[in-house]
């Protein structure tokens, strides 16, 4: 599931400089969206690249008594409707949505439905939704049915409402759950375990909107499981053309990438965070193997190395599994000479690959960190395993022999 983190922008937060701070925020941050108010959408243009949602606040919709005059104004107000320069318009503020108008017992009879269910062309359509009792559960899953995106606001945040909606409309819209907090947002993302698609981020604070966006990253990323192999061969060989991965992003110590011959099985190699009397480190580099291997990629699917250029995205691993994704800067594809390593699984596969002939190539075996030049037959090596082949980088369920 892809998540998403929406800032909330509109005039409820104060002047246009209050606003404007949050959204700058937002963006230096890599929100997702930022919610306004419509007469604000072209200002936010002016500022930065980000998906935009308005409220419609413009007054013409009016209470009606049945669903069949639901369907009779939105076709005459059609035709009449403003364009937006918005990517989405949400309803519900000064509406039904946020109590300013009482729900009518008839759920037919809604103003801020009948709004939804017109269309500004391509233009997504939003409901908001404060959840001040269980009505308004109700209706939120009402309004779902319309809404591309459907955002829900507690007054005192629970997880119960949270919980409902999800196991009720969590497949029918993107929803989009109000939080004050980086840590609201976490739970969130977690609830049922499925968690929200969103959140709607209220907080005038730059570190709680970078914070936000961090819990989003982290609720995104893979957990691996690797393994250690036993290493059966190191063998010198002739030259090939070894890549560099450098990424636009400074690695940990225990941070590497997964890389091999074969796509059942890619090694663990370390960036090259650590001091030598040789060289000097470079903490933004994976000196990765050569040009034929493949390299993790954060989708969960794999690329040759040969193929990588500045502004891919390759996958960052720690020892322990964790992930998250780098931006490769550059590669670097040279001649050097190379060992060919020959791994045995627990359940006996047989795993290779060619990694540069260099004492600054870390791997991690059961020792620790150890240079390639170190390995030797029964070391145990940590890689990544998966029972699956690759066609242009997509597993597939079919039979291919890797050797």
């Amino acid at each position: 599931m892809t998540r998403s983190v929406w800032v909330k922008a509109d005039d409820t937060v104060g002047d246009w400089d209050d606003r404007r701070a949050r959204i700058t925020a937002a963006l230096e941050a890599g929100a997702d969206w930022v919610l306004v108010d419509e007469a604000d959408v072209s200002r936010v243009r002016e500022l930065g690249d980000i998906n935009v949602a308005a409220f419609r606040t413009d007054g013409d919709v009016t209470l009606v008594d049945d669903i069949d005059d639901v369907e009779t104004d939105a076709d005459a107000d059609d035709a009449a409707e403003s364009t937006t320069d918005a990517d989405a318009v949400v309803v519900g503020k000064n509406g039904e949505g946020d109590a300013t108008i009482d729900l009518p017992e008839d759920f037919s009879g809604s103003a801020d439905l009948s709004t939804l269910r017109r269309r500004d062309g391509d233009v997504e359509r939003g409901a908001y939704v404060r959840i001040l009792g269980k009505e308004y559960e109700r209706f939120a899953e009402t309004a779902a049915e319309e809404a591309d995106h459907t955002i829900i606001v507690g007054e005192d945040w629970t997880i119960i409402p949270l919980e409902n909606l999800i196991a009720r409309i969590g497949e029918e819209t993107n929803l989009i759950a109000g939080v004050t907090t980086a840590e609201e947002a976490k739970t969130a993302f977690e609830t049922l375990e499925l968690g929200a698609d969103a959140v709607l981020l209220d907080s005038d604070s730059p570190d709680e909107i970078r914070e936000t966006v961090a819990v989003r990253d982290e609720a995104e990323r893979e957990s691996l499981d690797l393994e250690y192999a036993e290493v059966l061969d190191i063998e010198q060989i002739g030259s090939a053309d070894r890549v560099c991965v450098d990424t636009g992003s400074l690695l940990e110590h225990d941070e590497g990438m997964l890389v091999g011959s074969m796509a059942r099985g890619l090694v663990f190699v370390h960036a090259e965070t650590a001091e030598s009397p040789y060289v000097a480190s470079r903490p933004f580099r994976v000196n990765a193997g050569a040009v034929h291997a493949y390299i993790r990629t954060p989708d969960g699917g794999t690329k040759y190395l040969s193929e990588l250029q500045s502004g891919d995205e390759v996958q960052v691993v720690d020892t322990a599994g964790n992930t998250r994704e780098a931006i490769v800067g550059r590669v670097k594809i040279e001649k050097r000479p190379m060992f060919r390593v020959a791994l045995e699984t627990d359940d006996g596969d047989r795993i290779e690959t060619l990694l540069q002939n260099a004492e600054t190539i870390k791997v991690a075996t059961g020792e620790g960190r150890t240079a390639v030049t170190e390995l030797e037959a029964g070391d145990e090596l940590l890689l990544y395993t998966e029972d699956t082949a690759r066609h242009f980088g997509e597993a597939v369920e079919e039979s291919i022999i890797e050797k």
